[in-house]
């Protein structure tokens, strides 16, 4: 059950201040102030405390991937066979040092992992899927390739 912010002690205000970080990460505390009516300093001792608490983990620049020659965001099912553990965390790891994977997530279902990747063209996704088919214990791939990309967000849900 997800616990919401009042019930981990925070208010409206933290609320408010995280709605606002979430849209703009750079959005100076002398703003944050004046939108919520709140002096600069308590409201930079209210992000310091959400950053303490583990509510704000980092803060960071989302970059255009076509921009930088990314042509491509696909979506990989890596079925793992054997079940073995040490075999799940050596492949765990290879992913883990690939630049080109974004996200890597073990899931239930058909797939026994999901990775999200980015490349700049079918040749560096055949090159990527090849240099998977060496690790051991991967028994089947299945790649999707992003054809439009129709919602994007980092927002979450405060309410």
């Amino acid at each position: 059950m997800r616990k919401s912010l009042q019930q981990r002690g925070f208010d409206n205000l933290d609320q408010a201040i995280l709605e606002e970080l979430q849209r703009n990460g750079r959005t100076s505390v002398a703003d944050l102030a004046r939108k919520i009516h709140l002096s600069q300093p308590a409201v930079h001792n209210r992000i310091k405390r959400l950053e303490r608490e583990g509510i704000i983990r980092q803060y960071v620049a989302l970059l255009d991937r076509e921009q930088l020659g990314y042509d491509l965001l696909c979506f990989v099912h890596i079925t793992i066979r054997p079940h073995a553990e040490e075999v799940i965390r050596q492949i765990q790891s290879a992913i883990s040092e690939t630049v080109i994977v974004l996200e890597c997530f073990m899931v239930s279902g058909h797939a026994d992992m999901i990775l999200k990747i980015v490349v700049e063209d079918h040749h560096a996704l055949n090159q990527f899927v090849g240099d998977c088919t060496q690790l051991e214990g991967i028994d089947r791939i299945e790649t999707s390739i992003a054809l439009q990309q129709v919602k994007l967000t980092t927002e979450l849900s405060l309410k």
